[in-house]
């Protein structure tokens, strides 16, 4: 018998991460394409979850996740994020804020409708918007500074133009959304009655003194955002699959209900583990911004020293790299070439980009250990030769 794919299917592209990844475990390389961190959970989160799971806390939750998790999250977004919530009826604990942002669209658009991605992006938005029959529509945003221009913004919108995505900091350029920018969605989103969607994953992950800015706590952002954020890349644990959508009463229970579809529930005992994180000592936040501020400089440094050029970045733990002097004809044929010349692995940029741009580009994660990143930029210099 012979089965045909489904429509929906047409179109999406398979991860140029995975393929990069496959290809650096072909030859032993370093893996600096894939956003695995390497610094380990904190204590607390693991034991906690740990302790769960033998107090027997291995059954369904509610679907909007755990009462302590959800109050600590109301607690932490008024700390962190200037949102004041009620953890009862705004927010909804999801399987990874891909989870979120899979039900949010399902919620709120409708196949054939338009959702505006400010590019560079991240990927896996894509594939999803495609995979919902949806019209991703773009707006390239110009390197370096990747700076959002109110009349390009108002000249992309379209007359089926139903939402917008803003991740912040961002995935794959480590752009952060100033409250000038945030001022302007606010406008755009208010005149033609848009859908603001977040992807808020890096918020604790920020540099040089800047404070991230929340873009539902500006202007009239509130009423119309569904704010994701999530714990994957602060605490490191990318394979729990936990996050959670933040969003007026009416908005979350929609949320809830695909949640509850698709997902049932997010993970028990570890939605312990996580809520645990979230009412532990704040410092853990700040030395994680240090930490990896120090990863940043060692990187970029070293891609300078190699002969690359760094967009440095100003949140998140990814650098782009101007590559466009190597010479390839394509960022993925760089991609390669650089792994087989040096042993470290990277993503092409064609894979954030919808336009010609991306070609210039390589991405680098640089949440590794000291002596991984220190060995792979000595391992880059080799593109000198």
């Amino acid at each position: 018998m012979t089965f045909k794919l489904a429509n929906r299917l047409a179109g999406l592209q398979p991860s140029d991460i995975r393929h990069m990844t496959r290809e650096c475990e072909r030859l032993g390389g370093i893996n600096l394409g894939q956003g695995l961190g390497d610094l380990a959970a904190p204590a607390l989160v693991r034991e906690t979850a740990i302790q769960a799971i033998q107090n027997g806390d291995n059954t369904y939750t509610q679907s909007e996740g755990i009462v302590p998790l959800r109050k600590a999250i109301a607690d932490k977004v008024r700390q962190d994020n200037n949102l004041e919530v009620d953890f009862a009826t705004e927010i909804v604990v999801t399987n990874g804020t891909t989870g979120a942002f899979a039900a949010t669209l399902a919620a709120f658009l409708n196949p054939g409708d338009g959702i505006l991605i400010l590019e560079p992006y991240y990927g896996y938005h894509l594939n999803t918007i495609l995979l919902n029959s949806l019209e991703p529509q773009f707006l390239t945003l110009a390197a370096p500074e990747f700076n959002l221009v109110e009349a390009d913004l108002r000249n992309a919108i379209r007359a089926n133009t139903k939402a917008i995505i803003v991740c912040t900091p961002s995935n794959p350029s480590g752009k952060m959304f100033s409250v000038e920018e945030l001022l302007i969605i606010d406008r755009i989103a208010e005149e033609f009655d848009l859908l603001v969607i977040t992807d808020e994953i890096y918020e604790h992950i920020t540099y040089d003194d800047r404070r991230h800015v929340s873009p539902a706590s500006i202007g009239n952002l509130k009423k119309r955002t569904v704010s994701i954020m999530g714990f994957s890349k602060t605490f490191s644990i990318t394979g729990w699959r936990l996050g959670y959508a933040v969003a007026d009463a009416p908005l979350a229970k929609a949320i809830n209900l695909v949640n509850d579809l698709l997902y049932v529930c997010a993970p028990a005992p570890l939605q312990f583990g996580t809520a645990a994180g979230l009412t532990g000592d704040r410092e853990f936040f700040h030395s994680l911004k240090h930490e990896y501020q120090r990863k940043r400089d060692i990187i970029c440094e070293g891609l300078e020293r190699a002969g690359l050029q760094p967009l440095l970045p100003q949140g998140a733990y990814y650098v782009l790299a101007d590559i466009s002097n190597l010479g390839y004809t394509s960022a993925k044929a760089a991609a390669l070439a650089v792994l087989e010349k040096t042993g470290v692995a990277s993503i092409p940029g064609s894979a954030f980009f919808h336009s010609a741009a991306g070609e210039n580009y390589l991405r680098f994660c640089f949440a590794k250990d000291d002596a991984t990143l220190k060995t792979a930029v000595d391992r880059l210099q080799l593109l000198r030769q």
